[in-house]
Protein backbone atom coordinates (compact mmCIF):
# COMPACT_ATOMS: atom_id res chain seq x y z
CA UNK A 1 0.00 0.00 0.00
CA UNK A 2 1.04 3.51 -0.98
CA UNK A 3 1.26 6.22 1.72
CA UNK A 4 -1.37 8.34 2.84
CA UNK A 5 -2.28 11.11 4.48
CA UNK A 6 -4.79 11.37 6.71
CA UNK A 7 -7.90 13.67 7.86
CA UNK A 8 -11.07 13.64 9.39
CA UNK A 9 -13.91 16.60 8.16
CA UNK A 10 -16.40 17.63 10.34
CA UNK A 11 -18.28 19.58 7.64
CA UNK A 12 -19.25 18.32 4.16
CA UNK A 13 -18.34 21.10 2.45
CA UNK A 14 -14.43 20.72 3.71
CA UNK A 15 -14.63 16.93 2.66
CA UNK A 16 -15.91 18.08 -0.68
CA UNK A 17 -13.44 20.52 -1.19
CA UNK A 18 -10.31 18.59 -0.91
CA UNK A 19 -11.66 15.54 -3.17
CA UNK A 20 -12.54 18.22 -5.31
CA UNK A 21 -9.26 19.61 -5.99
CA UNK A 22 -7.25 16.27 -4.85
CA UNK A 23 -8.05 13.74 -7.93
CA UNK A 24 -5.55 11.51 -5.71
CA UNK A 25 -7.90 12.01 -2.66
CA UNK A 26 -10.80 9.32 -1.71
CA UNK A 27 -13.54 9.04 1.27
CA UNK A 28 -13.41 6.97 3.63
CA UNK A 29 -16.08 5.77 6.08
CA UNK A 30 -16.25 2.03 7.25
CA UNK A 31 -13.56 1.06 4.60
CA UNK A 32 -13.86 -2.16 4.07
CA UNK A 33 -13.89 -1.84 0.39
CA UNK A 34 -11.13 0.91 -0.29
CA UNK A 35 -8.44 -0.61 1.93
CA UNK A 36 -8.88 -3.48 0.19
CA UNK A 37 -8.55 -1.70 -2.94
CA UNK A 38 -5.37 0.22 -1.81
CA UNK A 39 -3.93 -3.11 -0.54
CA UNK A 40 -3.93 -4.35 -3.94
CA UNK A 41 -2.73 -1.42 -5.62
CA UNK A 42 -5.33 -1.13 -7.66
CA UNK A 43 -6.45 2.37 -6.01
CA UNK A 44 -3.40 4.58 -4.96
CA UNK A 45 -4.59 7.59 -2.66
CA UNK A 46 -2.53 10.81 -1.85
CA UNK A 47 -5.19 11.22 0.69
CA UNK A 48 -7.77 9.48 2.90
CA UNK A 49 -10.53 11.86 4.12
CA UNK A 50 -13.11 10.66 6.97
CA UNK A 51 -16.48 11.05 6.59
CA UNK A 52 -18.02 9.60 9.71
CA UNK A 53 -18.55 12.48 11.49
CA UNK A 54 -20.46 13.82 8.62
CA UNK A 55 -24.37 14.63 9.80
CA UNK A 56 -25.67 11.79 7.12
CA UNK A 57 -27.45 9.46 9.18
CA UNK A 58 -31.37 8.48 10.07
CA UNK A 59 -33.61 5.93 9.06
CA UNK A 60 -37.08 7.67 9.13
CA UNK A 61 -40.53 7.11 7.55
CA UNK A 62 -41.43 10.20 5.88
CA UNK A 63 -44.68 11.01 3.96
CA UNK A 64 -43.83 8.88 0.93
CA UNK A 65 -41.77 6.62 1.94
CA UNK A 66 -38.26 6.23 3.53
CA UNK A 67 -34.97 8.43 3.70
CA UNK A 68 -32.00 6.56 4.66
CA UNK A 69 -28.74 8.21 5.78
CA UNK A 70 -26.22 7.44 3.65
CA UNK A 71 -23.24 7.06 6.36
CA UNK A 72 -26.21 4.46 8.04
CA UNK A 73 -24.15 1.26 8.36
CA UNK A 74 -25.72 -2.05 6.79
CA UNK A 75 -26.58 -3.58 9.75
CA UNK A 76 -28.29 -1.42 11.54
CA UNK A 77 -30.59 -0.57 8.02
CA UNK A 78 -31.29 -4.18 7.79
CA UNK A 79 -32.28 -4.71 11.36
CA UNK A 80 -34.39 -1.53 11.23
CA UNK A 81 -37.90 -2.78 11.90
CA UNK A 82 -39.20 -0.11 9.51
CA UNK A 83 -36.96 -1.63 6.65
CA UNK A 84 -37.77 -5.18 7.93
CA UNK A 85 -41.88 -4.57 7.96
CA UNK A 86 -42.26 -2.36 5.00
CA UNK A 87 -39.27 -3.04 2.66
CA UNK A 88 -38.65 -6.56 3.26
CA UNK A 89 -36.39 -6.94 0.27
CA UNK A 90 -34.09 -4.07 1.33
CA UNK A 91 -33.60 -5.58 4.55
CA UNK A 92 -33.09 -8.79 2.96
CA UNK A 93 -30.38 -7.68 0.54
CA UNK A 94 -28.34 -6.11 3.38
CA UNK A 95 -28.50 -9.24 5.56
CA UNK A 96 -27.52 -11.12 2.77
CA UNK A 97 -25.03 -9.14 1.87
CA UNK A 98 -20.80 -10.17 2.99
CA UNK A 99 -20.71 -11.13 6.80
CA UNK A 100 -21.72 -9.45 10.14
CA UNK A 101 -18.69 -7.92 11.08
CA UNK A 102 -18.87 -6.22 7.51
CA UNK A 103 -22.13 -5.01 7.81
CA UNK A 104 -21.84 -3.79 11.14
CA UNK A 105 -18.32 -1.40 9.70
CA UNK A 106 -19.95 -0.79 5.86
CA UNK A 107 -21.54 2.46 4.97
CA UNK A 108 -24.74 2.71 3.32
CA UNK A 109 -22.96 4.67 0.55
CA UNK A 110 -19.56 3.15 0.66
CA UNK A 111 -22.42 -0.31 -0.18
CA UNK A 112 -23.58 1.28 -3.29
CA UNK A 113 -20.06 2.26 -4.57
CA UNK A 114 -18.54 -1.04 -4.19
CA UNK A 115 -16.82 -2.07 -7.27
CA UNK A 116 -16.35 -5.51 -9.35
CA UNK A 117 -15.10 -8.38 -7.86
CA UNK A 118 -14.41 -9.56 -11.68
CA UNK A 119 -10.73 -11.75 -11.21
CA UNK A 120 -8.90 -9.71 -14.10
CA UNK A 121 -9.71 -6.39 -12.66
CA UNK A 122 -8.89 -7.35 -9.16
CA UNK A 123 -5.10 -9.19 -10.42
CA UNK A 124 -2.82 -6.33 -11.63
CA UNK A 125 -0.74 -8.84 -13.86
CA UNK A 126 -3.43 -8.78 -16.13
CA UNK A 127 -4.55 -6.16 -18.72
CA UNK A 128 -8.39 -4.50 -18.19
CA UNK A 129 -10.10 -2.10 -19.58
CA UNK A 130 -11.47 -0.82 -15.91
CA UNK A 131 -7.75 -0.12 -14.83
CA UNK A 132 -6.05 0.88 -17.98
CA UNK A 133 -8.36 1.49 -21.07
CA UNK A 134 -7.53 0.47 -24.39
CA UNK A 135 -5.51 -1.94 -22.48
CA UNK A 136 -8.50 -5.12 -23.47
CA UNK A 137 -10.72 -7.60 -21.69
CA UNK A 138 -9.03 -11.01 -21.16
CA UNK A 139 -12.44 -11.90 -19.55
CA UNK A 140 -14.16 -12.03 -22.46
CA UNK A 141 -12.47 -15.55 -23.70
CA UNK A 142 -11.20 -16.10 -20.13
CA UNK A 143 -12.61 -17.46 -16.65
CA UNK A 144 -15.98 -15.64 -16.83
CA UNK A 145 -18.14 -17.96 -15.06
CA UNK A 146 -19.61 -15.29 -12.21
CA UNK A 147 -19.69 -12.06 -14.83
CA UNK A 148 -22.60 -10.05 -16.39
CA UNK A 149 -25.01 -11.15 -19.21
CA UNK A 150 -26.70 -8.43 -19.88
CA UNK A 151 -25.30 -4.73 -20.54
CA UNK A 152 -22.29 -6.30 -21.53
CA UNK A 153 -19.90 -4.74 -24.70
CA UNK A 154 -16.71 -6.03 -26.28
CA UNK A 155 -15.09 -3.87 -24.01
CA UNK A 156 -16.45 -5.33 -20.17
CA UNK A 157 -18.12 -8.02 -19.15
CA UNK A 158 -17.84 -7.40 -15.52
CA UNK A 159 -20.84 -6.74 -13.12
CA UNK A 160 -19.88 -3.30 -11.96
CA UNK A 161 -21.48 -3.51 -9.12
CA UNK A 162 -21.42 -6.86 -7.58
CA UNK A 163 -23.19 -6.32 -4.50
CA UNK A 164 -27.03 -6.78 -3.22
CA UNK A 165 -28.46 -3.40 -1.98
CA UNK A 166 -28.42 -1.52 -5.28
CA UNK A 167 -30.51 -4.60 -6.82
CA UNK A 168 -33.44 -3.59 -4.25
CA UNK A 169 -32.83 -0.17 -4.54
CA UNK A 170 -33.11 -0.71 -8.13
CA UNK A 171 -36.36 -2.37 -7.86
CA UNK A 172 -38.30 0.30 -5.87
CA UNK A 173 -37.48 3.56 -7.82
CA UNK A 174 -34.87 4.36 -4.89
CA UNK A 175 -33.45 8.11 -5.68
CA UNK A 176 -29.62 8.85 -4.33
CA UNK A 177 -29.01 12.43 -3.22
CA UNK A 178 -25.88 13.82 -3.85
CA UNK A 179 -23.83 16.99 -2.67
CA UNK A 180 -20.85 18.90 -4.12
CA UNK A 181 -18.66 21.31 -2.61
CA UNK A 182 -20.32 24.39 -3.40
CA UNK A 183 -23.21 22.85 -1.28
CA UNK A 184 -25.56 22.32 -3.76
CA UNK A 185 -27.79 19.01 -4.28
CA UNK A 186 -28.70 16.70 -6.64
CA UNK A 187 -31.23 13.95 -6.74
CA UNK A 188 -30.42 10.85 -9.40
CA UNK A 189 -32.40 7.89 -9.76
CA UNK A 190 -30.45 5.09 -8.66
CA UNK A 191 -31.28 3.24 -12.45
CA UNK A 192 -29.44 6.23 -13.86
CA UNK A 193 -26.13 6.24 -11.55
CA UNK A 194 -24.62 3.45 -12.66
CA UNK A 195 -23.05 3.56 -16.18
CA UNK A 196 -23.27 0.70 -18.64
CA UNK A 197 -19.65 -0.45 -19.83
CA UNK A 198 -19.86 0.62 -23.71
CA UNK A 199 -16.57 2.25 -25.05
CA UNK A 200 -15.54 3.88 -21.88
CA UNK A 201 -16.21 0.70 -18.54
CA UNK A 202 -13.52 2.98 -16.49
CA UNK A 203 -16.87 4.93 -15.75
CA UNK A 204 -18.78 3.75 -13.73
CA UNK A 205 -20.71 5.91 -12.15
CA UNK A 206 -22.35 9.58 -12.36
CA UNK A 207 -20.81 10.95 -9.62
CA UNK A 208 -19.12 14.07 -10.15
CA UNK A 209 -15.30 15.04 -8.70
CA UNK A 210 -15.58 15.63 -4.83
CA UNK A 211 -19.38 14.54 -4.83
CA UNK A 212 -21.24 12.29 -1.90
CA UNK A 213 -23.88 10.64 -1.65
CA UNK A 214 -25.91 11.68 1.18
CA UNK A 215 -28.82 9.78 1.29
CA UNK A 216 -31.57 7.22 -0.23
CA UNK A 217 -34.98 7.61 -0.91
CA UNK A 218 -37.72 5.33 -1.56
CA UNK A 219 -41.23 6.02 -2.17
CA UNK A 220 -43.88 3.41 -0.32
CA UNK A 221 -46.38 1.39 -2.22
CA UNK A 222 -48.17 -1.91 -1.94
CA UNK A 223 -45.66 -4.09 -3.88
CA UNK A 224 -42.52 -2.26 -0.97
CA UNK A 225 -44.25 -4.12 1.68
CA UNK A 226 -45.18 -7.43 -0.10
CA UNK A 227 -41.54 -7.80 -1.40
CA UNK A 228 -38.48 -10.20 -1.12
CA UNK A 229 -34.68 -10.50 -2.26
CA UNK A 230 -33.76 -13.89 -3.18
CA UNK A 231 -30.01 -14.93 -3.95
CA UNK A 232 -27.83 -17.67 -5.33
CA UNK A 233 -24.50 -18.25 -4.76
CA UNK A 234 -21.94 -20.69 -4.99
CA UNK A 235 -21.64 -20.60 -0.63
CA UNK A 236 -24.78 -19.97 1.88
CA UNK A 237 -22.49 -16.76 3.00
CA UNK A 238 -20.17 -14.70 2.41
CA UNK A 239 -20.11 -14.70 -1.63
CA UNK A 240 -21.28 -12.80 -4.41
CA UNK A 241 -24.74 -13.68 -6.30
CA UNK A 242 -24.79 -15.62 -9.24
CA UNK A 243 -27.48 -14.71 -9.77
CA UNK A 244 -30.26 -12.94 -7.44
CA UNK A 245 -34.07 -11.17 -7.68
CA UNK A 246 -35.49 -8.27 -5.59
CA UNK A 247 -39.02 -8.01 -6.70
CA UNK A 248 -42.20 -7.01 -5.05
CA UNK A 249 -45.85 -7.65 -6.35
CA UNK A 250 -49.33 -6.09 -5.86
CA UNK A 251 -51.90 -8.71 -5.89
CA UNK A 252 -55.38 -8.02 -5.62
CA UNK A 253 -58.20 -11.51 -6.29
CA UNK A 254 -55.53 -13.55 -7.93
CA UNK A 255 -54.26 -10.42 -10.63
CA UNK A 256 -50.92 -8.72 -10.26
CA UNK A 257 -51.92 -4.89 -10.37
CA UNK A 258 -48.04 -3.66 -10.10
CA UNK A 259 -45.15 -5.64 -10.10
CA UNK A 260 -41.37 -4.35 -9.45
CA UNK A 261 -38.34 -6.61 -10.31
CA UNK A 262 -34.10 -6.26 -10.48
CA UNK A 263 -31.67 -8.67 -11.00
CA UNK A 264 -28.17 -8.85 -9.27
CA UNK A 265 -25.28 -11.08 -10.18
CA UNK A 266 -26.23 -11.28 -14.14
CA UNK A 267 -26.12 -7.51 -15.28
CA UNK A 268 -23.70 -4.78 -15.83
CA UNK A 269 -25.09 -2.68 -13.40
CA UNK A 270 -28.34 -3.17 -10.84
CA UNK A 271 -30.91 -4.48 -13.86
CA UNK A 272 -34.23 -3.41 -13.51
CA UNK A 273 -36.28 -5.31 -15.64
CA UNK A 274 -39.33 -3.41 -16.87
CA UNK A 275 -39.89 -6.01 -19.76
CA UNK A 276 -40.55 -8.43 -16.78
CA UNK A 277 -42.78 -5.83 -15.24
CA UNK A 278 -45.14 -5.17 -18.39
CA UNK A 279 -45.40 -9.13 -18.65
CA UNK A 280 -46.27 -8.95 -14.64
CA UNK A 281 -48.75 -6.43 -14.77
CA UNK A 282 -52.25 -7.08 -15.45
CA UNK A 283 -51.77 -10.64 -15.81
CA UNK A 284 -52.90 -13.88 -13.24
CA UNK A 285 -50.08 -14.48 -10.01
CA UNK A 286 -49.38 -18.03 -12.04
CA UNK A 287 -45.89 -19.90 -12.76
CA UNK A 288 -46.84 -19.63 -16.00
CA UNK A 289 -47.12 -15.73 -16.06
CA UNK A 290 -43.69 -15.50 -13.73
CA UNK A 291 -42.09 -18.03 -16.44
CA UNK A 292 -43.19 -15.72 -18.87
CA UNK A 293 -42.01 -12.77 -16.98
CA UNK A 294 -38.46 -14.64 -16.94
CA UNK A 295 -38.28 -15.26 -20.42
CA UNK A 296 -38.68 -11.43 -21.05
CA UNK A 297 -35.74 -10.75 -18.44
CA UNK A 298 -33.37 -12.35 -19.77
CA UNK A 299 -34.04 -11.86 -23.64
CA UNK A 300 -31.03 -9.74 -24.32
CA UNK A 301 -28.55 -11.66 -22.70
CA UNK A 302 -25.09 -11.95 -24.40
CA UNK A 303 -23.58 -15.10 -22.22
CA UNK A 304 -20.06 -15.94 -22.94
CA UNK A 305 -18.42 -19.74 -22.95
CA UNK A 306 -18.35 -20.59 -18.85
CA UNK A 307 -21.72 -18.01 -17.81
CA UNK A 308 -24.26 -19.64 -20.23
CA UNK A 309 -25.73 -21.27 -17.04
CA UNK A 310 -26.55 -18.34 -15.69
CA UNK A 311 -29.59 -17.84 -18.52
CA UNK A 312 -31.35 -20.65 -16.69
CA UNK A 313 -30.39 -19.82 -13.07
CA UNK A 314 -31.68 -16.31 -13.27
CA UNK A 315 -35.02 -17.39 -14.49
CA UNK A 316 -35.59 -19.94 -12.05
CA UNK A 317 -34.35 -17.43 -9.32
CA UNK A 318 -36.64 -14.88 -10.75
CA UNK A 319 -39.34 -17.29 -11.03
CA UNK A 320 -38.93 -18.68 -7.24
CA UNK A 321 -38.97 -14.79 -5.86
CA UNK A 322 -42.16 -14.05 -7.58
CA UNK A 323 -43.56 -17.41 -6.38
CA UNK A 324 -42.89 -16.72 -3.00
CA UNK A 325 -44.15 -12.78 -3.16
CA UNK A 326 -47.50 -14.19 -4.61
CA UNK A 327 -47.84 -17.14 -1.67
Amino acid sequence: MNNFAYQQASKAKDATAIVRDDKQAAYIAGGTTLLDLMKANLEQHSQLVDINLLPFKGIEKTNDGLRIGAMERMSDVGENPIVQQQFPAISESLLLAASPQLRNMASMGGNILQRTRCGYFRDPAFPCNKRVPGSGCPALQGDNHNLAILGVSDACIANSYPGDLSVALAAFDAVLTLENAKGKQRRVPITEFYLLPGNTPQKETVLEPGELIVSITVPAAAYTQRSTYLKVRERSSYAYALASAAVGLDVQGGSIRAARVALGGVGAQPWRSREAEQVLTGAPATEATFRAAAAAALRGAQPREHNRFKVELAQNTLVQALQKVAG
